[in-house]
């Protein structure tokens, strides 16, 4: 039986090898890598793809256009790595001088509401800046070469974009967005038990593989700057920063209603085409005996690095 799965740079497939959780599966997997949440949710969709992570808004707009979608699993940490990015030199200091300014996003992504939560933090909404819906390895490139004024996304493109270009962070996701993020599942697949058997198996090797990373993160780290190009030093800052981070929670009512505050916003500025419950594109049945969403993320000592704080 092959469980098709949707991942990200970086991302579950990355996490669960270096966790040895792929050593002996009972399921075949075939993986399949997407540029951000969006184009992976549609191929859940389109049901080319049983399952895969995304972070907290793209379940929101494939909801919005009432894709076929179930979101059976949650992870909360830390948003530090959820950043708007200026040039070193640029002159905006503050993110209320981002008015007027164009700032490339890749849309429904978690960037997406991360810059339009820090921006109403700011007294702006978007309509105060010239969004570019860009991809990130296109945002990179018109960020590089000083086509935008900034740029919003996650690790590990920050990290990147830290390391390899000349940027510096303006502000973070920290005290504004949810710090969620969610497996999301093809409602098929949830309806095939043999399918099904394999998704909780899949979902309990994750939140293994999670639990492995916060307590290795320099082993992590040489994986991660491996995929990614990053310096391991980076790469290990970035994982004590988001990835190490996390930790598996339940689809419970906070976190539902979390993500329906996220879908009354987009919905509020027109940029999905109206409200809905989002509940109903959710399935708890691997909630199981984890605990609530609102969990504290993980944290490292600073006087032991590489060691759970």
């Amino acid at each position: 039986m092959t469980l098709n799965v949707g991942d990200q740079k970086g991302g579950s497939e990355s996490i669960l090898r270096a966790a040895g959780e792929l050593d002996d599966l009972p399921y075949r997997i075939q993986w399949s890598t997407f540029t951000s949440g969006p184009p992976l949710l549609e191929a859940v969709n389109a049901g080319a793809v049983d399952v895969g992570g995304v972070g907290n808004t793209p379940p929101v707009f494939a909801a919005a256009a009432n894709s076929k979608i179930k979101v059976v699993a949650a992870s909360h940490g830390s948003s530090a790595g959820e950043a708007v990015l200026v040039k070193k030199d640029s002159p905006i200091k503050r993110p209320a001088e981002l008015k007027g300014k164009s700032i490339a996003v890749a849309q429904g992504s978690s960037a997406h509401y991360q810059l339009v939560a820090s921006l109403r933090k700011a007294g702006l909404s978007p309509k105060d800046v010239k969004l570019n819906y860009l991809q990130p390895a296109d945002a990179l490139a018109a960020f590089t070469r000083g086509r935008v004024d900034a740029w919003a996304v996650w690790d590990p493109y920050t990290s990147q974009a830290l390391d390899q270009s000349d940027a510096r962070v303006l502000t973070t996701g920290e005290g504004v967005v949810n710090g969620l993020s969610f497996q999301v599942a093809a409602p098929a697949a949830l309806d095939d038990e043999k399918k099904s058997t394999a998704l909780k198996d899949y979902v309990d090797r994750l939140r293994r593989a999670q639990d492995w990373v916060h307590r290795h993160p320099d082993a992590w780290a040489k994986v991660w700057a491996k995929e990614t190009g990053l310096p391991r030093d980076v790469a290990l800052a970035a994982a004590k920063r988001t990835r190490g981070t996390a930790v598996t929670v339940a689809l419970d009512r906070a976190a539902v209603a979390s993500e329906q505050r996220i879908a009354d916003t987009f919905a509020e500025l027109k940029l999905i085409p109206g409200r809905f419950d989002f509940s109903s594109f959710v399935d708890t049945r691997f909630n199981g005996g984890l605990p609530p969403s609102s969990t504290a993320p993980r944290t490292y000592s600073n006087s032991s690095p590489g060691k759970a704080g």
